[in-house]
Order: C-alpha cells, then structure tokens, then sequence
C-alpha cells in the first residue's frame, strides 16, 4: 500500500493527520478513490506550506483546498477534533481493514471478504492461508521484512548484484533501479528495475517474454531471487535477498528505443512526471512512458521521435535538465 511521506518539519501534521485518515477510510471503507485522492493531495499541500494554519479560510486559499475540507479544518481548529473522525473510529472495520491490507496483494475488496470470514487479523490470517493467493502467500510471508523500507545502501549492493549476474548472461543487456532509489533517496520502499536489451526494439516481432524469462533464471540461479509472484511478458514481480533481508523487486523489460523515456517515467516524481507531460503538450509534444510523438496541426500525434538519452525528450520540448536528484517534487 503506498503511503505518502511527512515531512520532518510540517507545522501543521495534526491537520495532515486528519486529512491522511480520512483518506484512507474514504480509499478502504467507501472505495471512493476521487474523495480519497482530494483529501491526500490536501494533506500534502498542508504538510509542505511553511507556517501554521489558523483558519479554514486561510486554508482555503491553498491550491488543493476546497470549502468542504476548508470547513473541516475550521471545525478541527475549534473543537479539536472532527465529528465524522469521531464516528469512523466508533467503528473497526477501518483499523481492520487497514491492518489487512499492511499484506501486500491484500486491497480493500480483499479485506472486506476476509472480515465477513471472520478473519480480522495478521494472526487469523496466518491460520487461513488457504483463503489467499499466491502473491498474497507470499505477502504475509515477508510482512516484515516489505513493511521495512530499503536502505539505500542495500540498493547498491542488490544494483551491483543485478548488473554482474545478468551480463554474464549477455553484456549488451542494460539495467537501470528507477524510483526514489535513483532520485538519490536514502529508503525506498520497493526495487524497481528497468531492463533492455538493443536487439530488441517495439518494431520487432518476436516475444519479449524469452528475454525477461532469461534474466529472471539467471537470478533464480544465483539466489538473488527467492520468490516468483508473477512473470508476464514484460513484467516481474518477486523477492530477492540481500544480507539477511528479503525485499520486493520488479523487473520490467521494455524495448530499447523506449528505453529512455521508461527511465524518465518511472525515475518519477509523479508530480515532475505531470509537469514535463503538461510543458510537453504546450510545445505540441505528448510524452509518456513509451515515447515521445509530435503533435501535427491537426492535433494527431505523429510518429515516435528517436531517443538515445534522457537528455533528448528535454531537449525535444524545451524544458531545461533536470538531473534525478533534482526530480524530488
């Protein structure tokens, strides 16, 4: 389940704190994901504004900030609390639901029919795995260990590992860890890898499924990968373990002309993602994970352009470089 950082320094992480459970029982109980999300990017705004709120109106000014959660906020300001909070927490099927779905594959519908099922903890659960999926199995068996985020350190070393077993295979293969790891955190919360392979491109026809299958043996063989949950054609889901810690790995193999433009997607953030694809479209680009198109008087996008770095997509649509570490927004 992802789960937004506070920041350290956050003036107002008592209203942060309201609005992050809210979000979460609008997300687990009423599956109301656009309520979810408006009380989320509200939390955000709060935690990141500098000083203190002291009002719903000032609150309002916020972008992210509408009147209803405005209100909520003046209400909280006054009494100290807030009296939807007070009858969410009457009842337990929220802390349930979210103790559940701490097991990753474990979403809100799960849990909901595991409650009905009278099984209302991670020890129940641990009594009924006959009740689960093989990737929720595997889930509750390293609970501990995916709760935990990676130290960064631990990245390098399953990074270095990845690269030598994997070009031993073949050299020409390339293999990039994205997300917060290669934004230059310190934790992260999963180990998301890229790889390619220049014989293979989006043109050609033959299936990408031997390539992933043939890395993912080699690091079966080696024993950097304990567990399978899935392999498709192009993704991996699974564990691997370094020093005495089994971690989530996904491996994506994507073709090699859209390599790049895979990088910057799932390098991330997800806001600087949103504000490259938005300057993209005024400049007449549209980007995303795969490629990069022009787009014609018309307004028909036109073939992929060539991309050989990340450098070229900023340079197609005129946006100044950013490198990694200065994607954290």
């Amino acid at each position: 389940m992802s789960k937004r950082k506070e920041p350290d320094d956050n003036v107002n992480s008592d209203f942060y704190s309201m609005l992050m459970e809210l979000a979460n029982y609008e997300k687990n109980v009423n599956n109301d994901m656009h309520r979810s999300s408006a009380y989320r990017k509200a939390a955000s705004t709060l935690a990141h504004h500098p000083t203190r709120i002291t009002s719903g109106a000032e609150a309002r000014k916020l972008k992210g900030i509408g009147p209803k959660i405005a209100d909520k906020i003046e209400e909280f300001i006054k009494t100290g609390g807030l009296e939807k909070l007070k009858k969410i927490r009457q009842d337990d099927t929220p802390k349930i639901i979210e103790e559940l779905t701490r097991v990753s594959g474990i979403g809100p519908a799960k849990a909901k029919e595991l409650i009905e099922e009278k099984i209302t903890s991670i020890d129940l659960l641990r009594q009924n795995t006959d009740k689960l999926t093989h990737h929720q199995i595997i889930g509750l068996k390293y609970l501990d260990d995916f709760e935990q985020k990676i130290p960064r350190s631990e990245i390098v070393e399953i990074e270095k590992k990845l690269r030598e077993e994997i070009s031993k295979l073949d050299d020409k293969y390339r293999v990039t860890i994205c997300g917060s790891y290669r934004r230059g955190k310190n934790e992260s919360g999963d180990i998301d890898a890229l790889i390619s392979h220049p014989d293979f491109t989006s043109k050609d026809k033959k299936p990408t499924k031997p390539f992933l299958e043939s890395v993912v043996n080699t690091l079966k063989n080696c024993n950097l990968i304990t567990d399978t949950i899935s392999l498709g054609d192009v993704k991996f889901m699974g564990a691997c373990k370094i020093s005495n810690f089994t971690r989530r790995l996904d491996i994506r193999f994507t073709p090699f002309d859209q390599y790049y433009c895979a990088i910057l997607y799932f390098t991330g953030s997800d806001m600087f993602n949103k504000a490259m694809r938005t300057h993209a479209l005024t400049n007449n680009f549209t980007l995303n994970e795969y490629c990069i198109r022009p787009i014609g008087s018309t307004g028909t996008p036109g073939e992929p352009l060539p991309v050989s770095s990340e450098e070229d997509i900023f340079d197609y649509i005129d946006y100044p470089y950013k490198t990694p570490q200065e994607r954290n927004i």
